[in-house]
């Protein structure tokens, strides 16, 4: 357990439903941060691009790049997290977006997406998640969200303080990318809590351009690690939990938040 956690954010392009590049290119940049940071963060379906294609890309869990995730964690002293395309159930014929959070010890932890970008046909492909599991590592509480759930607050809720650090994992296009700055600082401001985003650049294979916006915020709205736009490439923060447990003691805004109970889907 340690006050001080470090935080990078790994902004890549992503070759489009090419997974053996991109476990590759995720390789190659693990070798270069073994031992400077705790917690490596990815983009959303960082090893197919945000593909509609479930029934050709989907793997389970066992498979090819939970397993290479699993293993490196391990070998390079460093928690991944990021998303997969993968099966919703034993079932094989339902797919989600999965995030994980795979750590050096072997622990795993998973979130399916729950907003599903309906713009972009996600929903008529995918299956909605019902659960937000609060991660527990290094002494830390952590929230694991993907990209449209950023635009959806409720979900986002930092109720009594249960998490110390918000991350989202996202493939948000250059078009929208204003949405994407404000939410972000707007997340950390509200929950009182470190807030996290990584994004990937390039275009993708249905034309649509990304150009990265991969940043931390403290829980004040200030910004602490950024990678320049356009391009592929890394920061790292280093966030303080003490700092930030006394901010909450001076300043409780949590003490007067609303309170409310989650409903799962219909």
């Amino acid at each position: 357990m340690s006050d001080t956690l470090r935080i990078t954010l790994l902004q890549t392009d992503i070759e489009w439903e090419n997974k053996a590049a991109n476990l590759c290119r995720l390789r190659k940049h693990l070798e270069n941060l073994c031992g400077k940071t705790d917690v490596i963060v990815l983009p959303e379906t960082f090893s197919t691009g945000f593909s509609m294609h479930p029934e050709t890309l989907a793997e389970p869990l066992q498979g090819e790049v939970i397993t290479s995730a699993k293993q490196w964690a391990n070998l390079y002293g460093v928690a991944l997290t990021g998303s997969l395309i993968t099966f919703a159930d034993a079932s094989g014929t339902r797919y989600v977006n999965r995030a994980f959070f795979l750590t050096p010890d072997g622990d795993e932890h998973y979130y399916d997406k729950r907003h599903l970008f309906r713009m972009g046909d996600e929903n008529r492909h995918f299956t909605a998640g019902t659960s937000r599991p609060i991660i527990h590592y290094k002494g830390w509480n952590i929230l694991l969200l993907v990209c449209y759930d950023l635009r959806f607050p409720v979900w986002s809720r930092n109720v009594d303080n249960e998490y110390d650090l918000l991350i989202y994992v996202a493939n948000w296009p250059t078009a929208r990318r204003k949405v994407w700055d404000i939410l972000l600082q707007a997340r950390a401001l509200e929950n009182q809590s470190y807030v996290c985003g990584v994004n990937r650049t390039g275009m993708d294979g249905d034309r649509i351009l990304h150009n990265g916006g991969s940043r931390i915020y403290s829980y004040k709205g200030e910004m602490l690690a950024s990678v320049p736009d356009e391009e592929e490439g890394t920061a790292t923060a280093s966030l303080n939990l003490d700092a930030l447990q006394k901010f909450r003691k001076k300043f409780p805004v949590w003490m007067d938040a609303d309170h409310f109970e989650w409903k799962d889907f219909p």
